[in-house]
């Protein structure tokens, strides 16, 4: 078993950024703080994440 390789390194950051780039836009339109996808590429963390997202008050609904 060998170290990991600089093309794993580079796919890992490549799918984040494809991940979390959309995510943080939503997390800004919806009034949040675009820091809150890192929650949501934890695995586990994620999930918790998904449900208090979506229970809690939205702060740009309550501004309209």
């Amino acid at each position: 078993m060998g170290s990991l390789s600089i093309w794993h390194w580079i796919i890992v950051i490549i799918a984040a950024a494809i991940y979390g780039v959309p995510v943080s836009k939503i997390l800004a339109r919806a009034g949040r703080s675009p820091w809150w996808t890192i929650a949501f590429m934890i695995p586990l963390l994620n999930l918790v994440a998904i449900w208090v997202f979506a229970y809690s008050r939205w702060p740009a609904l309550n501004e309209k």
